[in-house]
């Protein structure tokens, strides 16, 4: 039972493991789509599910008990698997390809004895493709994104919107525009996301004043953020992580990362060299890297991706470029392998995956580095890293001969799949 140590499920579990019981399970799948949706949204704990099912309904779910535990569970499911689940027997679980684009790692996880197993006359079984974006989990994501803005208003009455981009793979970049009223309202709010619910995960977050463009207009809002930001604009902290995120020196905690763009700062532009010249410029100064494209030129600024091959850790490879500190303003480190430097959808969902704002983020004068590399012994990182979530060739290529494979080679290329 791959339930996760934040989830609701666990915090059962723990309960029956106290008490020296089995727990009763019964895993329901399909019937109304709704069930799958209100089984995500992020209801405060012992509120159940189907209460919110019934709220957007109009009506009440209607409800049949299982054969073999004293669960209960809705009529119009299409499979229903009951058992027990006994809390002494742990077995490894994984590895296993979750929403993030990445592999979860094995971990120990409780094993539920099935009791019973019954399905529909003509049932069909209700699931989501998941991995690197664009995925259709996205669609569940921003449902919880618009519909729990007014319960997050409660404790944040100034708040405006907020928005997770959908190759941020959610918990991993927000969004949030909100009413300043004094200094140091938007490191208020980072405190309170930070400690509201499912909030808790989110590893980035940008703060923007009311007056920023809409949150999904993204070219005039990256522009808005990138001609207010400075270093001082960082705020840099730790608390909890999702169980899902690899990127941290040891699971569960982690890393935050708050920006606050409300203001707007005083910000000196760099000279701009052009790529080619800046290229060498940096490879004068840093043997490992292997390509350069800049972003965002017309900004105060600019975005400098390098693409490098590994041999030391990047805070020494940034630290080796601040001779071009005139130059420079924002620079992003990936690996050479698996990385188009020219992609910045994917290049934003690689990074917002791998860094940890406590190790990975550097500044030197005007210039912050972000090391968006995988992390090995070079970063004191002795974690496993897990691999990227990547379809299987020969799958695809049975697909195509059944006709059943209709996205177009250069998409393929481009979302890395």
């Amino acid at each position: 039972m791959h339930w996760q140590i934040h989830k609701d499920s666990s915090h059962f579990f723990d309960q029956y493991q106290k008490a020296g019981k089995k727990m009763p399970v019964t895993v329901a799948i399909g019937g109304d789509p709704l069930y799958t949706w209100c089984a995500t949204a992020p209801l405060p704990y012992g509120v159940n599910e189907l209460l919110l099912y019934g709220l957007i309904k109009k009506e009440s779910a209607q409800l049949v008990a299982s054969l073999t535990n004293p669960l209960f569970i809705p009529a119009d499911v299409d499979y229903v698997i009951e058992g027990w689940v006994d809390p002494l027997e742990f077995k490894k679980e994984g590895p296993f390809g979750d929403h993030t684009g990445y592999y979860t790692l094995e971990e120990n996880y409780p094993i539920m004895e099935v009791s019973a197993i019954t399905t529909k006359k003509s049932p069909v079984y209700l699931a989501t493709v998941v991995g690197k974006p664009p995925l259709e989990d996205k669609y569940m994501g921003w449902a919880t994104e618009r519909i729990f803005l007014p319960l997050l208003k409660t404790n944040a009455p100034d708040l405006v919107d907020y928005h997770m981009p959908e190759n941020g793979a959610f918990h991993n970049l927000i969004l949030a525009k909100m009413q300043i009223l004094y200094k140091g309202h938007a490191k208020q709010f980072m405190h309170l996301f930070w400690g509201s619910g499912q909030m808790s995960f989110v590893k980035h977050a940008i703060f923007l004043d009311s007056g920023a463009p809409k949150l999904t207009n993204y070219s005039a809002l990256v522009t808005y953020i990138l001609n207010r930001f400075t270093p001082k604009s960082l705020f840099i902290t730790e608390g909890i992580t999702d169980a899902l995120d690899h990127s941290s020196p040891e699971a569960l905690i982690g890393g935050k990362l708050g920006i606050d763009v409300t203001a707007a700062n005083v910000v000196l532009p760099p000279q701009i060299l052009g790529e080619d010249e800046l290229l060498l410029a940096a490879q004068k100064l840093s043997p490992e890297i292997v390509g350069l494209v800049q972003y965002m030129l017309h900004t105060k600024n600019p975005v400098t991706v390098i693409s490098v091959k590994k041999s030391r850790s990047l805070k020494e490879c940034f630290d080796a470029l601040t001779p071009l500190n005139e130059n420079i303003r924002i620079v992003v480190f990936v690996d050479e392998e698996k990385n188009d430097i020219t992609s910045p959808y994917m290049l934003l969902w690689r990074v917002v995956n791998n860094i940890d704002a406590t190790r990975d983020i550097f500044i030197s004068g005007l210039m912050v580095g972000i090391d968006g590399t995988n992390k090995n012994k070079l970063d004191d990182f002795h974690r496993e890293w897990p691999g990227d979530v990547e379809c299987t060739p020969s799958v695809i290529e049975s697909l195509k001969v059944r006709n059943l494979w209709t996205l177009e080679d250069n998409l393929s290329k481009k979302y890395q799949i």
